[in-house]
């Protein structure tokens, strides 16, 4: 009698169908970060470090230096990683060297959806609003400005078309998240206007129905806006609400102590969809590659615990220089799958049922004892079906 075989019959006992679990597992969509494979460079040329609260640390060789290295790199990835995957691009990810981000079209994607077509991939996409000359005193969206306003406004518009394009490509919706890295190093005195400002920015922005899932996306802080953003929590929590847009949580853009897990169902109950970028923070918005932590598992079970898969969209977000970049996403993807898997294997009913009974010491024991179930013989039989190892040793 295999591992498998014994794991099943294991959680059998519990009432847990392990191929019901494999075959949900195979189905939920994770996108994976394009940028991970260059360190957030992206092709347009420019030359220079990168800005904007974004640093990639690290000098491993072989970051891809331009789209065919990278989506050969995907390729090399995508061998490794089990189930449903999907492709998230940035707008600094197209053909468009010598093209100014106001000016960006469908077209300078096209061989991003040859490629996925082939693949059968969906993509997804985000406007790039840093690293560029126009994002260089630190606001965009909200810049006293106008006409630096107007040019990202113009840029955003038009990422949201090329996101439209991929969806009648690729035919699944293409999530188009939106984040800014809009702030002050110090306190400002005036914390009030820029946020009217942004709220006219996004107003022009999202006008007109695309078929598109648009999503905003907050940060408490970052490099050189350490005391205060523009686009904090609370701002686009109100604005997704008001708008009808899904809300984006990143782990890394809380305060130190804070959780994305504990936020999900809350905000579940007033937004309709969610977006999560997955990364690991280490005392700071740092991105490290995820692990398969404490955390990872508690987004995971909240999303399964609460039927939440039809409204929660799963991104990775990190990007790691000092260590092999394909090794980095398989590590990070593989991850995000396993704790999916764990969550779908709990014995959440009869943990729910002790609660409801008020019988905490059972739901107490079920949950300390689910920890130490054989989800790992079930992964092993997963990957042998998708024909991926069940260990990627580098």
């Amino acid at each position: 009698m295999n591992a498998y075989t014994l794991a099943k019959e294991r959680y059998a006992a519990l009432g847990i169908d392990t191929e019901a679990a494999i075959k949900t597992l195979d189905t939920i969509p994770v996108s994976m970060h394009c940028w991970q494979g260059d360190d957030v460079r992206g092709f347009e040329q420019r030359g220079g470090a990168l800005s904007g609260g974004i640093q990639s640390t690290g000098s491993h060789p072989g970051a891809a230096a331009n789209a065919d290295e990278l989506r050969a790199m995907i390729d090399r990835a995508l061998t490794l990683i089990p189930g449903t995957t999907r492709i998230n691009l940035h707008a600094m990810y197209g053909d468009v060297k010598g093209v100014e981000r106001n000016e960006i079209e469908p077209g300078h994607f096209a061989a991003w959806v040859d490629w996925a077509k082939a693949r059968k991939l969906a993509l997804d996409f985000n406007p790039t609003l840093f690293s560029h000359p126009k994002s260089a005193d630190g606001l965009t969206l909200s810049h006293p400005d106008k006409a630096v306003r107007d040019f990202w406004v113009e840029h955003c518009k038009r990422s949201r078309k090329i996101a439209a394009a991929f969806t009648k490509e690729l035919g699944s919706p293409s999530v188009c998240n939106l984040w800014i890295a809009d702030g002050f190093k110090d306190v400002p005195a005036d914390t009030l206007t820029p946020r009217k400002r942004l709220v006219e920015s996004l107003d022009e922005i999202f006008a007109g129905e695309l078929n598109v899932i648009d999503a905003v996306e907050s940060k408490l802080f970052g490099i050189g806006v350490e005391s205060y953003t523009v686009g904090s929590h609370e701002f686009y929590m109100g604005y997704a609400i008001k708008n009808n847009l899904a809300l984006c949580l990143d782990a890394g853009h809380f305060h130190p102590t804070e959780v994305v897990s504990a936020k999900i169902s809350a905000a579940s109950l007033f937004v309709r969809r969610l977006l999560l970028h997955v990364s690991r923070p280490v005392r700071w918005d740092s991105d490290h590659v995820i692990l398969l932590d404490d955390e990872l598992i508690a987004i995971a079970k909240e999303i399964i615990r609460h039927n939440l898969l039809d409204r929660v969209h799963i991104g990775l977000d990190y990007f790691d220089g000092s260590i092999d970049r394909v090794t980095a996403w398989t590590v990070g993807m593989r991850n995000m799958r396993k704790a999916l898997l764990i969550a779908l294997l709990e014995p959440y009913n009869q943990m729910k049922d002790a609660e409801y009974a008020f019988d905490f010491t059972a739901c107490l024991t079920l949950t300390e004892e689910s920890k130490t179930l054989p989800w790992a013989a079930v992964w092993d039989e997963y990957c042998a079906r998708k024909n991926v190892p069940a260990q990627c040793m580098s």
